[in-house]
């Protein structure tokens, strides 16, 4: 079975974002690879509301372990971070 994603539209960012369910959870996609400083923050704070409950999950993808940005969100949301083969980072975040 094939995910089928959405394009999203979250006001005040410059990245696109996509959308889908599974197993019962919304994600929300991103890739700030290619963006530079402020831009990856930036995009990820605007979508952190979106975030209203545990149902919901953003997921970012970065060109390296996105630091500041941790300290920004705690204690309102948790992330996991794995780290790819391409030597990007998936970032996974919740709200607590």
């Amino acid at each position: 079975m094939s995910i089928t994603k959405e394009i999203l539209c979250i006001p005040m960012t410059t990245l696109p974002f996509y959308t889908y369910k599974k197993d019962g959870i919304t994600y929300i996609e991103y890739d700030a690879r290619e963006c530079t400083p402020p831009e990856p923050l930036l995009n990820t704070m605007n979508a952190l509301k979106l975030l209203e409950d545990d149902t919901t999950r953003l997921v970012g993808t970065f060109f390296h372990e996105p630091f500041p940005l941790y300290e920004k969100i705690v204690p309102h949301f948790t992330y996991e971070a794995k780290a790819l083969t391409s030597g990007a980072f998936e970032i996974t975040f919740k709200r607590v």
